[in-house]
């Protein structure tokens, strides 16, 4: 199989003298046998320039390893950073998805009324949360922070504190109302809430009126000097006041 693939030359010849071959050649068995192209591989290893040895440890992984599901890949990021995440998470089911972040369906329901109760009034939107595609992600930090300790309800106040979830689409309503809720979970305690919205210090200062004691001391002394020299400077070149009687 391996002359029938490789062209005849150095390379096929050194693979074949190799002390490795027995090897190599009793993995392609292997290979062969659980219906992998095995022919394939090695022409594929030809081509790149790797050494077969290395393609079939590479198709070796790549069977041993299951595939990341696209729910998984997806998820990567700050909104599962720290958290044990499946390989082939199915957001797609919810029940599912619930079982594999090892969130019971008791842990689901109370972490739904939390969100309710931190958002009196606005049931409406706060429906929309749980119901979402992530939301067992949101439910797997909730689950996190309750084994270790942290006080998850209070977290959840600041869905009230800050509403900037509010604009926008409406349709995307439940996907702001996540990041929200993981902005709320992530952030500690006593941190001041931070805005949505960058601002533009240079030209909110360039605007403003005021500058605090600080600022304005400084601001002082550095136009001091300047105003001090065009003083003198207008002293120098004013004209001597003449004494005696002008006619």
């Amino acid at each position: 199989m391996l002359r029938e693939t490789l062209p005849a030359g150095p390379v096929r010849e050194a693979i074949l003298s190799s002390p490795t071959w027995p090897d190599i050649a009793a993995t392609m068995a292997r290979l062969d046998e659980r219906g992998v192209d095995v022919r394939q591989v090695l022409a594929s290893a030809h081509n790149e320039g790797v050494g077969v040895d290395q393609a079939v440890a590479r198709v070796l992984a790549a069977d041993a390893a299951p595939a990341a599901s696209r729910d998984a890949m997806r998820s990567y990021g700050p909104l599962t950073t720290g958290l044990d995440l499946p390989k082939d998470l199915d957001l797609s089911d919810r029940a599912r998805a619930l079982r594999q972040l090892a969130i019971s369906p008791a842990e689901n329901e109370r972490y739904g009324r939390w969100v309710m109760e931190a958002m009196p009034g606005r049931e409406r939107e706060a429906t929309l949360l749980p119901s979402n595609r992530q939301w067992p992600l949101v439910a797997a930090r909730m689950a996190q922070m309750e084994t270790e300790g942290k006080p998850v309800r209070e977290h959840l106040t600041r869905l009230m504190g800050d509403t900037s979830w509010e604009k926008g689409p409406t349709p995307q309503l439940g996907s702001r109302l996540v990041e929200a809720a993981h902005d709320a979970l992530r952030r500690p305690l006593g941190e001041a809430a931070a805005s949505r919205a960058k601002v533009n210090t240079t030209a909110a200062r360039a605007q403003s009126a005021t500058l605090d004691p600080t600022k304005r001391q400084a601001a002082d002394k550095s136009t001091a000097p300047a105003e001090a020299g065009v003083a003198a400077h207008r002293q120098q070149n004013a004209p001597a006041p003449r004494r005696g009687k002008t006619r």
